[in-house]
């Protein structure tokens, strides 16, 4: 799925993800999840937007993000991921692409699957057995979410537009668990 200009639009929520080429690791340390972090952090400056949900698994990427001017998002991952590609290239003596595709992306539109989608990102850890809790994972912002970390990576604003779902939200990812294994993700993406 490319992404074209036109489609983002200022104040708007997008999904973007992509999954690493045939069996690759995206991350193989600590220092590469770190080191991709910090080249997002770096270029907030220039992409204005709100990170509401991000997960870097090893193979895979989540964030749920808001457009906060025209300047259309997945620029951010352009920039970020040119720079973090070089370095893995390097790093690791290979060539190529590390990505199976384009950029992939889905406007958010309806509130249900917004919250939905926060808890989908979220734990995805536990779902690939990575982690028994959930705040065990460091490379995502649930720990932003439940108050156990301030980081950079997080909007306060957050609290005002999913705030019934904020209070209590590790444990309404309890229930998502349940719901979860009961539904595949995708049908249910398509339902909200």
């Amino acid at each position: 799925m490319r992404c074209k200009k036109e489609e983002f639009i200022k104040n708007e929520y997008f999904h973007f993800y992509n999954h690493a080429v045939e069996d690759l690791n995206l991350y193989r340390t600590d220092e590469d999840y770190l080191y991709f972090l910090n080249k997002f952090k770096k270029k907030l400056n220039t992409y204005p937007l709100t990170v509401v949900a991000y997960c870097l698994m090893p193979n895979h990427y989540h964030f749920l993000l808001r457009q906060n001017s025209d300047i259309p998002i997945y620029r951010i991952f352009n920039d970020s991921f040119t720079s973090y590609v070089l370095h893995y290239n390097s790093k690791y003596k290979r060539k190529g692409s590390l990505f199976q595709g384009p950029l992939q992306h889905i406007r958010v539109k309806k509130h249900e699957y917004f919250v939905c989608l926060c808890k989908y990102i979220h734990y995805n850890p536990k779902k690939a057995n990575l982690v028994k809790d959930l705040s065990e994972w460091k490379y995502s912002n649930y720990l932003e979410w439940i108050n156990a970390r301030k980081g950079e990576l997080f909007s306060e604003e957050l609290r005002d537009i999913i705030a019934s779902d904020y209070r209590n939200y590790s444990v309404t990812l309890l229930d998502y668990e349940e719901y979860i294994n009961e539904r595949d993700f995708q049908k249910l993406a398509l339902d909200l």
